[in-house]
């Protein structure tokens, strides 16, 4: 059948062309599902709310049966008590569609520390990042280069954008409130929208990365405490929310620890349609810290799209005498044990 290998090939590459137009036309953020192990990405608030210097890295592989995202992040982040101050770096790269469509962000953060009464406290956080985004447009084959017999041709009637590469600055700010109990974020990404289009279809395409508007919040619920007082196992109930233009989630679930393994489970839902069970589980010994997740997708894409795969890397310096006594007379950060 001389049509066969195009109707196959037509499966492969039309979606290819459907995730390039939608990350550039609705240049929609990447958002990890194990968001706490990559808190800068998520608020430039928790820029040094580790209390103590903390690195690592993560990576994400969505809907790899349709080749679709890999995004990867590295970051460090630490806390200037004495400024009362964090200060962080985030690295972050993102390919889509098998290389069509790349783009890397470096990001500064910075994030000063309010105490609001001995067990409440604020911190203020801003972001500046260098992005930029790379359109592999000759890896593109679109239908009027598919024949029905002689296969694909190397010639299109489709136009090659004069740019094929866009750098920009991106600002971003943020809240976040802590206690005890609880805590609770709000952030705003791409302050100054910048452009990162390839094509101007119209005025509403071409004002650049829409505003992001992200709420998150949880509290952590003590259940056994170890012999040293720190917590032993630990419930954290928590939700994220986003929205970015006419995209919206909401992630719910809970995050628990019990000695050196840690694991949780979310439920996402886009408003439009359930999307995705995400299931994690890790563990922790000393410094070193490594988790593993899996989104099992429950929209129309399951069992096509192979859902996604995350794994984190993390390792938080807390050790020393000197961070475990400051952590012990300020008993602010215990909120945030899914973060650490």
């Amino acid at each position: 059948m001389p049509g066969f290998p195009v109707r196959c090939m037509m499966k492969k590459i039309l979606p290819l062309c459907f995730l390039l137009w939608s990350a550039v036309l609705a240049a929609q953020d990447p958002v990890y599902s194990q968001f706490y192990a990559a808190p800068l990405q998520l608020n430039p608030a928790f820029a040094g709310a580790a209390s103590a210097p903390r690195f690592g890295g993560i990576y994400r592989n969505q809907w790899p049966g349709l080749n679709a995202y890999q995004t990867y992040g590295f970051f460090y982040e630490q806390d200037v008590t004495r400024l009362n101050s964090g200060f962080g770096l985030f690295l972050e790269g993102d390919n889509a569609g098998d290389g069509i469509l790349k783009s890397s962000r470096l990001a500064g953060t910075y994030a000063y520390n309010l105490r609001l009464s001995q067990k409440l406290r604020v911190r203020f956080g801003v972001e500046a990042a260098w992005r930029q985004t790379a359109l592999d447009w000759d890896k593109l084959v679109f239908p009027d280069q598919l024949n029905p017999t002689a296969g694909p041709i190397n010639t299109s009637l489709e136009q090659r954008p004069e740019q094929t590469t866009r750098s920009a600055l991106d600002l971003s700010s943020g809240l976040l409130l802590t206690s005890d109990q609880f805590w609770l974020g709000f952030s705003l990404k791409h302050l100054n929208t910048p452009n990162q289009n390839f094509l101007i279809v119209n005025d509403n395409l071409s004002r650049g990365l829409p505003l992001l508007y992200a709420l998150q919040g949880g509290m952590e619920l003590n259940v056994k405490k170890s012999n040293k007082g720190t917590p032993g196992a630990f419930v954290s109930p928590n939700f994220l929310f986003i929205s970015q233009g006419p995209y919206q989630q909401i992630n719910l679930g809970a995050y628990a620890g019990v000695g050196a393994v840690f694991g949780g489970a979310w439920f996402r839902h886009t408003f439009g349609n359930a999307d995705a069970a995400i299931l994690s589980l890790g563990f922790r010994q000393g410094i070193f810290k490594i988790g593993l997740s899996h989104d099992v997708t429950l929209s129309e894409l399951a069992g096509r799209s192979g859902g996604a795969y995350e794994l984190s890397i993390g390792f938080l310096l807390d050790q020393s005498e000197t961070i475990k006594n400051k952590k012990n007379r300020s008993q602010i950060n215990n909120c945030l044990g899914m973060f650490q």
